[in-house]
């Protein structure tokens, strides 16, 4: 197909519903996209065993971008090849020990389907339990032996912004930073570098599809670098102000199809 166009996904308060559902309207306009020769694929913070579900429920045949852009592999197909991209260990102890300092609720680690987490918390680890990954709860400076996908800091909000403060401080050259949000109050920490739109070109190289045919959405703060490398970087109209800033477009909220909408009135 000659003009073929690459569609990423981001996918919760975009692809989903508030309820984690993909719309059937949404899902009709993204199967009529695919038959029509162009490619789609998610690109998400979450990692691949809590989104495969919604790879399989769209029929999608393409590479998938996980943790922000840590974790690319094409579940298909190995000629693509698998890319992670995780922190460097010891500047994970470093930032743990700096974390204790300060109120933390809790500090979960992931080496893609390995999960560490600090202090057990029944609610936390129902979250992670999801796709079955190995969990093992305990302190991380004991039990976290492998360089981390990622990692993820619980707090209150008032330190959430201290930590942060201390990570661009004294550890801007090796990790990025993000944080949840509301309601929650999470850091979540992956290499320096390491992005989306780092994940998105990759896939976008594989396909030989150009910049100029890249539709890009997302509604948080993890999607920035994605919408602006994307020449079409369309905010969700439920997202926060930051985004939707950088956005060359914004449509319609999560709960009003807003994916369907934009791409059935500029690509089909």
């Amino acid at each position: 197909m000659k003009d073929r166009h690459l569609i990423a996904l981001d996918l919760d308060g975009t692809l989903l519903k508030d309820d984690k559902t993909i719309s059937e309207k949404t899902k009709t306009i993204l199967d009529r996209v695919q038959k029509e020769g162009h490619i789609v694929m998610i690109s998400t913070g979450r990692p691949y065993r809590s989104s495969e579900m919604y790879y399989k429920e769209l029929g999608l045949t393409s590479p998938i971008v996980n943790f922000n852009g840590a974790y690319v592999h094409h579940p298909l197909s190995s000629s693509f090849g698998s890319y992670h991209q995780p922190l460097d260990l010891n500047t994970v102890y470093e930032i743990i020990e700096t974390s204790f300092a300060h109120n933390i609720g809790n500090i979960v680690a992931e080496v893609l389907d390995n999960v560490f987490v600090h202090y057990h918390d029944e609610k936390l680890l129902d979250i992670f339990h999801l796709g079955d990954p190995n969990i093992t709860t305990g302190d991380l400076r004991t039990y976290l032996k492998d360089n981390p996908t990622s990692l993820l800091i619980q707090s209150d909000a008032d330190n959430v912004k201290k930590i942060r403060q201390y990570l661009s401080n004294t550890h801007a050259e090796v990790v990025e930073h993000r944080s949840w949000g509301a309601p929650f109050h999470v850091i979540e920490i992956v290499k320096h570098g390491v992005n989306k739109a780092v994940g998105v070109k990759r896939v976008a190289d594989y396909y030989q599809i150009p910049q100029e045919r890249i539709i890009a959405f997302g509604d948080e703060d993890n999607d920035l670098e994605m919408l602006q490398f994307a020449k079409y970087g369309v905010a969700m109209g439920n997202g926060i102000d930051s985004v939707k800033k950088i956005a060359k477009d914004i449509t319609l909220t999560n709960e009003e199809d807003g994916i369907a909408v934009y791409l059935k009135k500029h690509l089909l």
